[in-house]
């Protein structure tokens, strides 16, 4: 794999499951060491800097974990404390994070005690509470309803236009790619099989949208599949008949 994203570009990065994507993020994150090659972040070697890596990193991964017995405000401060950022500007910070994902009045709640979507939520308030530079998002919309979703879409795009933030999304949503992606790169077996921006990936396929030419691009054909397999076995589904004796009439 080979990858350059400049400043201000939000990247999505798509596959199927196992294809790497999550396996990218986390070496991108010098969170585990790459076996071979070379990366940089930031202008950071994420081997040989890595602390300067993740001080300008925001990563939420695919499935965070959270400190149960503490409350959302008190998670908060504490990642605040490990990137050394001053108790004031964390305190106006936190608060601004809680009114922006509409937390109010549960952040003194235990977390054990939220919703699966309150959880993303605070996971996604943690990716952003040192202002980084650059923000790692590993399914970002995961367990959120419509409404969140839709505010973390908008929040994304204000991020790379407003704040200059470079974001690294992946995700399965590929009309949330379409929408917020300035590039995209499919990956598949830890190969980077195209990049482009969305409209070349369409355009290259001949397709309308982003779902069809990522499945054309993949060879998928999932629906045809399926039934030319039916087709071909049309009794497998069916329960084998038991033996015994003849009911008598």
């Amino acid at each position: 794999m080979n990858l350059s994203i400049p400043n201000g570009t939000t990247y999505g990065l798509l596959g199927p499951n196992g294809a790497g994507k999550t396996t990218t993020v986390r070496m991108l994150n010098a969170i585990i060491k790459p076996s071979s090659g070379v990366a940089k972040v930031g202008g950071f070697d994420v081997i040989t800097q890595s602390v300067d890596v993740k001080m300008i990193c925001g990563f939420l991964p695919e499935s965070p974990g959270l400190y149960q017995k503490l409350t959302a405000k008190e998670f908060l401060e504490f990642i605040g404390e490990l990137y050394y950022i001053p108790k004031d500007v964390l305190g106006s910070r936190i608060e601004e994070l809680i009114e922006i994902f509409d937390l109010e009045g549960r952040e003194n709640d235990l977390l054990e005690n939220y919703s699966r979507g309150m959880k993303q939520k605070v996971c996604l308030c943690a990716a952003l509470i040192q202002d980084p530079k650059i923000i790692f998002l590993d399914e970002p919309t995961s367990n959120l309803d419509p409404a969140a979703s839709r505010m973390v879409k908008d929040l994304i795009s204000d991020l790379a236009k407003k704040a200059d933030k470079t974001i690294f999304i992946c995700t399965h949503l590929l009309d949330a790619a379409e929408e917020l992606c300035d590039r995209i790169g499919i990956i598949d077996k830890g190969v980077l099989k195209t990049e482009g921006t969305p409209a070349e990936l369409m355009a290259e396929t001949n397709c309308s949208d982003l779902e069809s030419a990522y499945l054309k691009l993949m060879g998928v054909s999932k629906i045809d599949d399926l039934l030319a397999w039916r087709d071909k076995h049309p009794n497998e589904n069916e329960l084998p008949k038991k033996k015994g004796r003849k009911s008598k009439p």
